[in-house]
């Protein structure tokens, strides 16, 4: 399923049910596409990597475009290897904290690819760089373990050829990525049955260059934006926008969420999965909508609501405001229709939310 939602509120704006065998590569440039033809207004479309591809960018040329430069670009290598990001000034610091941009720095390139001038973003994450290089310790450790047991097995092991050995130790330097086997010596000796073998001696080393690199790119990703020249973004919106991304994938949670029951269907026809995957997205925009007019009532009152763990937020998500609505009895006691557990807390929601909702408990 392909979907486009709005950054304000998540708002699904294109829903596609797609062949689950079709590559994202193949398919992404031509939802845009096709969004625009029957949407129009201006607006910036905003991509994973699997956007990025030459065929792909000439398809979207017209349209304004972020996204994700994959690693497998040589230049892409080339630029978080080689370039250094910037020092952020004192002026500046301030203003990056009031974004939430606190722990990024990042350098502007100017590059074409795939006949495109586009600006890159080499942007370097210090959370994700600590993480990186965590996990590289980690693998390293892993490794360590993983090539004694190695050695100790090559190391005791007898050949009938010098070339059997080689071939089995190039085989065990395939399984490792940042430690190598490296050959010391070939002994020719005999076995207890006075047949000629060969046994090696061998030891552990660190491909230095290779744990140099990921250092190097621990932390570090590459923004690709077509917005130059007069239609020029400043670094740290091209980097907020990006982020929101996340507001496709709170939709996808939402749509995968078990509450919604859809392991326990089984349709085979593909025009019933169309038509529950229709279903779904509709419930995801009227789920948004109302927790996006929630939310903004409750920015203009200035006013919040604990969430789950008691503290006070102004971007509660709609499931808790139904949680909070548990409880509530209709109850006609000697005659008398009255509305039970309705508290100063539910009646302030109830404000915030479209009179047609407050009919049902006022």
């Amino acid at each position: 399923m392909d979907l486009i939602t709005s950054q304000d509120g998540d708002i699904p704006l294109f829903v596609r049910a797609g062949d689950g065998n079709e590559s994202d590569k193949a398919v992404f440039g031509k939802v845009l596409v096709e969004f625009k033809k029957q949407i129009k207004f201006d607006s910036i479309m905003v991509c994973d990597s699997a956007l990025y591809g030459q065929e792909n960018l000439q398809l979207i040329q017209h349209l304004k475009w972020i996204t994700r430069v994959p690693m497998t670009i040589k230049k892409a290598k080339e630029l978080v290897q080689n370039i250094e990001v910037e020092e952020v000034k004192d002026e500046d610091k301030e203003k990056r904290s009031d974004l939430n941009l606190e722990s990024y720095t990042w350098k502007e390139e100017i590059v074409t690819y795939g006949g495109i001038k586009q600006t890159w973003l080499i942007v370097l994450s210090e959370k994700r760089q600590k993480s990186d290089l965590e996990k590289l310790e980690k693998q390293l450790s892993q490794e360590e373990k993983k090539s004694q047991k190695f050695l100790k097995e090559i190391q005791s092991e007898e050949f009938e050829h010098p070339q059997a050995a080689r071939y089995k130790l190039k085989a065990i330097n395939k399984k490792l990525r940042l430690l190598e086997i490296k050959e010391v010596e070939l002994i020719e000796t005999y076995s207890k049955k006075k047949e000629k073998i060969y046994k090696m001696i061998s030891l552990i080393i660190k491909k230095d260059e290779e744990i140099s690199r990921k250092t190097k790119e621990a932390g570090k990703f590459i923004l690709a934006t077509n917005l130059v020249e007069e239609n020029k973004l400043e670094a740290s919106e091209i980097l907020i926008t990006y982020k929101n991304q996340q507001s496709t994938e709170r939709g996808f949670r939402f749509l995968k969420d078990p509450l919604f029951f859809t392991d326990s269907f089984f349709v085979e026809k593909p025009e019933r999965i169309e038509t529950m995957l229709f279903l779904m997205s509709l419930c995801l925009l009227i789920y948004n909508l109302g927790q996006r007019e929630l939310r903004n009532c409750l920015k203009r009152v200035k006013k919040g609501i604990n969430n789950q763990v008691g503290k006070v937020t102004l971007r509660p998500t709609l499931r808790w405001i139904f949680q909070c609505f548990k409880g509530i009895h209709y109850v006609i006691l000697n005659g008398v229709k009255q509305i039970v557990n309705l508290t100063e807390e539910r009646r302030f929601i109830l404000s915030l939310l479209p009179a047609s909702c407050e009919r049902y408990y006022l």
